[in-house]
């Protein structure tokens, strides 16, 4: 078989979201091979159907906040395109785009199904122009989304070999297509782990696929990679990070439940459970987000497929997913033992999305939170300096606030989201909003301990 050249083959990223378009950078910034030192000359496509965002990257403005003005200048070897004509030379494709879950908390594969349809359509018409030229390299095809074991492989793949009237995985005929999969881990919002500092997992169709993939990520991944043993394997690897992630908040935020009844503060139990080297300091809170909020569902979809019930799973689910509703709960209470009127009180919150440092709003756990806060006629003023406000109002019908509003003092404040603009806050800078009996509700342990703020 006659794969791609890794030192200069062209590679085209599918969806250029928090995962695509930081790794669309990286691959293009890299001009020198970080294993062997040899020279690269690759050319990187960047790929979106979303005709907005290509203008934007177009015009070095990344509404993610991932990609800095100055980076999307100093590009000269990455092509942002919506137009699919300008895929037809690639090599290597890497598909990034969302796998969320539908109402019914199911895996919604239809993104992933779209771009494995569109991959395959482009590589047919590929092989069309390889044949002419006479220069025929078996492309490879590498899923970087989440999902449950198999999807690659018994999902895309046969979409691909319909589209493509290519067959899969055929080591001795040129007339094929590979694949592969390498879990994306990108942190939003986090600058110390970028995508080059965190180890890659890859694998591939076979063997020399999977060491031609290995060495494609081992490239530019200061971190080095692992090569998994299979598809599934790797595939499998992913879907359990944020498993994990989810039920280990889930125990903490069962646990900060309980010692609300105790009239423990959780985050100092916390604290002084951390001075044990193996303890693991996971913090209570609302769990939302793209990953963690979601990947579980794609596991126990699979489990219950095969005829299991995952109790573990599910129930870490069930816990996160009830902590906006137990929060408002616990708000209501504060207010009813301080005095304060509930029906038509403002509400100071600050932060909207689904974590610090981030401007995503999808799935963010805040909005829930507000709508149980509204039912009891609560006056919510929401603040959020990442937060598109147009996007924030169009998604959920909520109106987000850039800064705080001044020259006011408010009964309830509370805390959402951990955003630096909120932790780095002085004790003279958050006593502009309050008096002496504003109610502070700190779900993220950032307001100073002197102002007596009640934490979660």
């Amino acid at each position: 078989m006659l794969l791609p050249n890794k030192q200069n083959c062209t590679v085209c990223i599918i969806g250029l979201g928090y995962v695509g378009l930081p790794l669309a950078i990286a691959i293009s910034n890299c001009k020198k091979c970080i294993y062997s030192n040899e020279e690269l000359n690759r050319y990187v496509i960047g790929y979106d159907l979303n005709e907005n965002r290509i203008s934007e990257l177009n015009n070095s403005y990344d509404r993610t906040n991932e990609i800095k003005e100055v980076e999307l200048k100093n590009i000269n070897n990455l092509l942002f395109t919506s137009k699919t004509k300008d895929l037809f030379k690639a090599d290597v494709f890497i598909i990034t785009v969302p796998t969320p879950i539908d109402s019914a908390k199911s895996p919604d594969l239809s993104f992933i199904n779209n771009a494995s349809t569109l991959v395959g359509s482009i590589i047919k018409e590929r092989q069309n122009i390889l044949e002419e030229s006479n220069s025929i390299k078996s492309p490879i095809i590498i899923y970087e989304s989440t999902v449950y074991p198999g999807v690659t492989e018994e999902i895309c793949v046969p979409i691909i070999e319909r589209e493509s009237k290519i067959e899969y995985n055929l080591i001795h005929n040129n007339k094929t297509f590979f694949c592969g999969y390498s879990p994306e881990r990108i942190n939003p919002g986090d600058r110390d782990h970028t995508i080059i500092d965190i180890k890659k997992v890859t694998s591939g169709s076979n063997r020399e696929v999977s060491i031609w993939i290995n060495e494609f990520y081992g490239s530019f991944i200061k971190a080095g990679t692992f090569m998994a043993s299979s598809i599934k394997v790797a595939e499998a690897s992913k879907v359990i990070e944020n498993t994990q992630r989810d039920i280990n908040i889930a125990l903490i935020n069962e646990l900060s439940i309980i010692f609300k009844m105790m009239n423990i503060d959780t985050h100092d139990v916390l604290e002084a459970a951390s001075t044990k080297w193996n303890f693991q300091n996971f913090k209570p809170g609302l769990v939302g987000g793209h990953c963690i909020g979601v990947d579980p569902y794609y596991l126990t979809h699979k489990a219950q497929s095969l005829g299991y019930h995952p109790e573990m799973v599910l129930a870490g689910r069930r816990i996160n997913d009830k902590m906006d509703k137990w929060i408002a709960d616990q708000l209501i209470l504060e207010m009813i033992r301080k005095g304060l009127t509930i029906n038509g009180t403002e509400i100071l919150v600050l932060g909207f999305t689904f974590k610090e440092n981030c401007p995503d709003v999808r799935n963010t756990r805040v909005a829930n939170l507000i709508i149980s806060l509204s039912k009891y006629n609560l006056k919510p003023i929401i603040v959020d300096p990442l937060v598109d406000p147009i996007l924030a109002f169009k998604e959920y019908k909520v109106e987000v606030n850039k800064e705080i509003p001044t020259h006011k003092k408010y009964p309830v404040i509370l805390i959402a989201v951990a955003h630096e603009q909120f932790s780095c806050l002085e004790i003279k800078e958050w006593q502009e909003y309050v008096d002496k009996d504003t109610l502070i509700l700190d779900l993220k342990g950032i307001v100073p301990k002197s102002m007596n703020p009640i934490r979660i």
